[in-house]
Formats: structure tokens, C-alpha cells, sequence
């Protein structure tokens, strides 16, 4: 799954309405809306609200959530489903790290990032970063600090199907259909309610919903959901167990 807080504006209200979001993949690969819930500012409670709704209708726990870095998600996901794993956004983290680095250096340190999101193996990304580390912890430790945080997260899909990492890496599963829901709140200058404003973007996810294309060899979704072990996006073979003498 992927989850995600959407902020857009009101019309007739101060605050802005914050949308909390989640897409699945299906066992047949397709991608479907889980859910869209009115959230206030993507605290834990409200995450929380919506895993526990979506787990009473009888919703299994997901194999792995992609989302940002916003606590108050992962702090419900391991509250209602501990066993899902997690995988950051490299997007946001990307952005996050730049934001601590002087201009002139984002070209050079953008293109460091992107090798390490890229690498083939989980070793390369870890050398990747290492270098990261060495060429900018000196003068700029936060944004090492940044790139740091949550290191097993951002690198946890290395042990899904290569063939998979492209959906993996990001949140634009959400991003990408959520700009048709921003263009038309822009041509409407806002919902004029936070119920209005939730329908327009329900009813506008669900149209676009018919047109998302399957996720890449859906043929393994149903081997990740059997939990067929993956090391660097490839498959390990499961040795059958010794029978006793």
C-alpha cells in the first residue's frame, strides 16, 4: 500500500483540508483506492482511525506501506499492523537533504542521491552512501543526518522484486492522480466545505482509478503476499527442510 496526507485548500474555511489516502495493489496487480478520510494534519490518531476501520472490514495486514516521513502513519501502522514492513519515499527524502545543502551543491549531491535510490544491490547503495557521507558529512552533517534517518526503511526494497522497485521507491502512486484533484480546486478556488472537498476528490480518484495501469510483472504480487523471500530483488530459493534419520 501506499499512504499519503493531501493538503488542499477551503474555500470558506481556514484551515486547509488535510486528506488522508491509501492505494493498494490487488493479488492481481492492479492498483485500487483503499481509502480517503478527512485527517487532522496526519496525526496518529486520525492515521490510526483509518488502519483500524480498514482492519475491522476485514483488510489483512499489507506487506510493505510506502509513505514519507510523517510519524504520525508509521506510529499507527506499527500500532494496528506490526508486521508490515515500511519503505520511505526517496522523493521527500531527496528533497529533505537537499533542503541542507547550499544550492550551488544540489545538482552534484542530486545525482549522489540518485545512484544510491538506483543501485542495483543493497551493498552498492550502502558504498553510495558511505561516499555520500565522506564527500558533504564534513561541512553539512545534517544532511547526512537526513539521508541516515530511517536507513533500513529507505533501503527495504531490496528485499521485494526488482521489477517492483519502480513502484517502491515513491509515493507518486498518490502524488501522480491527486493533481488532477489540485487543478480542479484550483479552477474552483476551493471546496466550498471539508465534506464537499473530500467528495470532489473521492469522486475524481475513483474516475482516474479506471485508467491506472497494472503494476510491473504482477505475476509476483502473489508470491510477495505468500512471503517468497526476495535479496536484491531476486528471488531466494527456499532449501527444503532436512527430514530426521
Amino acid at each position: 500500500v501506499w499512504a499519503d496526507g493531501v493538503h488542499f485548500r477551503i474555500r470558506l474555511e481556514e484551515d486547509r483540508l488535510c486528506a488522508l489516502v491509501m492505494i493498494g495493489v490487488r493479488p492481481d496487480g492492479t492498483k485500487e483506492l483503499i481509502a480517503i478520510e478527512d485527517g487532522y494534519r496526519e496525526s496518529t490518531e486520525s492515521w490510526a482511525a483509518v488502519l483500524r476501520s480498514l482492519k475491522r472490514r476485514g483488510m489483512r495486514a499489507p506487506v510493505l506501506a510506502v509513505g514519507d516521513g510523517a510519524l504520525g502513519f508509521w506510529k499507527a501502522l506499527r500500532d494496528v499492523w506490526p508486521e508490515t514492513r515500511e519503505q520511505r519515499c526517496w522523493v521527500h527524502r531527496i528533497a529533505n537533504v537537499l533542503d541542507k545543502l547550499p544550492k550551488r551543491l544540489h545538482a552534484k549531491a542530486k545525482a549522489a542521491l540518485h545512484e544510491i535510490m538506483r543501485a542495483e544491490t543493497r551493498k552498492a547503495a550502502e558504498q553510495a552512501i558511505a561516499r555520500f557521507e565522506t564527500d558533504y558529512g564534513a561541512k553539512y552533517p545534517k544532511a547526512v543526518a537526513s539521508l541516515r534517518r530511517d536507513e533500513p526503511e529507505l533501503l527495504a526494497f531490496f528485499d521485494f522484486p526488482a521489477e517492483h522497485w519502480l513502484h517502491l521507491r515513491t509515493g507518486n502512486v498518490i502524488e501522480s492522480p491527486f493533481a488532477t484533484v489540485r487543478l480542479r480546486q484550483r479552477v474552483t478556488k476551493g471546496a466550498g466545505s471539508r465534506n464537499k472537498g473530500l467528495l470532489m476528490a473521492f469522486q475524481l480518484l475513483v474516475m482516474a482509478e479506471r485508467r491506472w495501469r497494472r503494476i510491473n510483472a504482477p505475476h509476483l504480487v502473489p508470491l510477495v503476499r505468500a512471503g517468497v523471500g526476495f535479496r536484491d530483488g531476486v528471488a531466494v530459493e527456499r532449501r527444503p527442510a532436512r527430514r530426521a534419520a
